[in-house]
Formats: C-alpha cells, sequence, structure tokens
C-alpha cells in the first residue's frame, strides 16, 4: 500500500486529531474508515434498488418513491434526535 498526501486546513487537521484521538484510533485509520463506509449517491440508489428487489420478491411488498422518501425523512430525523447528532 502507497500512502497519499492529502491537504487540509490546520483546522481540520486538528478536529480530525481530536475525533481520532476520542476513538482510540488515528487519522490515518479514520480516514480510511470514512472512505470504505461513506456510500456515493449513486451507491446509496443502487442499494435502495436492491432493498426494494427484495422485499418484492421475498415478501411481496411493492415500495413506492413516496414511501421511500417519507421513510428516508423518518430516520433522519430519529437519528438527528440523538445525544451527539450533528445538527
Amino acid at each position: 500500500m502507497s500512502d497519499a498526501m492529502i491537504r487540509v486546513t490546520s483546522e481540520v487537521r486538528d478536529r480530525l486529531a481530536v475525533i481520532a484521538e476520542s476513538r482510540g484510533t488515528s487519522i490515518r485509520s479514520l480516514v480510511q474508515e470514512f472512505a470504505e463506509s461513506t456510500l456515493t449517491e449513486e451507491e446509496r440508489r443502487e442499494r435502495a434498488e436492491r432493498t426494494r428487489s427484495y422485499l418484492a420478491d421475498h415478501f411481496g411488498v411493492e415500495v413506492s418513491d413516496e414511501e421511500s422518501a417519507a421513510m428516508g425523512a423518518r430516520l433522519h430525523e430519529a437519528f438527528a434526535k440523538q445525544p451527539g447528532a450533528a445538527t
């Protein structure tokens, strides 16, 4: 594995250091975790479509775009209410 340099402001670097320290890890591991776990918009759409297909194929449940958007909004609201959630 080769290393690469990512340029960020000192404020961002310091913030990453605080987050990494609070998690007992390094900035390098924190950035790697972010890159591996964060989906692009296209990946989210593909995952949603696979989920819809699975629900239809295995349970006979058809989820409309409106239902999906409403559930997404409810989940977003629920997570926003969690202690320590970013606002």
